[in-house]
């Protein structure tokens, strides 16, 4: 499989970004001409324009690239904000610590309401795609299927949404993550094990864009 080049990854993330925030271009030149002309003031202050200007530089492009990602990534939430399946999608940016079934656990035909459960050190997460008022009773009714297999085990419930009390779609890897490990790889071994048994339900996942995909590989970029 053919390696994609890390300024390729940019352009990409670029093209898609402009699509959503046609602003972005006016933004990451601004950050870029905005540290360039900091560092021509020190450098003038200093009597030190060129050795400033070397500095400056590669800094104004690191700002870019941040900016570029961060605004890269809201266009990815956006396009898959409200679709069934988006926070499986979301999820998938986790990179370590966590594993998640590529199905829902529970689903509402009719609504398209999900469930979907994921297995770490922090013990088992059921995360609630849906309105709050919906999604409630069938997470409920999932804790209550999981404890039955998995007696004494830490169960988490988050709901994704813009209800009160839910958590944001671009907020639940985050927040996902900040979970406080209690378990042993080996006890998440085991957990995993034991759910099986219970699978999940097919469903088509979001087409948007991946959050993570979207984002220029900065170690990439690193590395070159």
């Amino acid at each position: 499989m053919k390696k994609v080049r890390w300024y390729h990854q940019v352009w990409q993330a670029y093209q898609m970004t402009r699509k959503y925030d046609p602003s972005v271009t006016w933004v990451i030149l601004a950050v870029f001409v905005g540290i360039v002309a900091v560092g021509l003031v020190i450098g003038l202050l200093v009597h030190a324009i060129p050795y400033l200007l070397i500095i400056a530089v590669p800094f104004a492009f690191l700002g870019a690239m941040f900016v570029l990602g961060r605004r890269a990534e809201t266009a990815a939430y956006s396009q898959i904000e409200g679709q069934p399946g988006a926070s499986l999608a979301a999820l998938r940016t986790i990179r370590r610590g966590w594993t998640f079934l590529e199905e829902p656990v529970a689903i509402d035909p009719r609504t398209q309401d999900a469930v979907f459960r994921g297995v770490g050190r922090a013990g088992v997460v059921l995360i609630g795609e849906g309105p709050a008022v919906r999604i409630t009773k069938m997470l409920e009714a999932e804790r209550k299927r999981t404890a039955r297999v998995l007696s004494g085990v830490p169960i988490t419930l988050v709901q994704v949404g813009d209800d009160k009390d839910q958590v944001t779609l671009r907020k639940l890897p985050r927040t996902v993550q900040k979970m406080r490990p209690t378990l042993t790889k080996q006890e998440v071994a085991e957990i995993e094990k034991r759910l099986r048994a219970l699978g999940g339900v097919r469903m088509p996942l979001p087409k948007g864009v991946d959050p993570m995909r979207a984002r220029p590989d900065r170690k990439g970029m690193r590395g070159r």
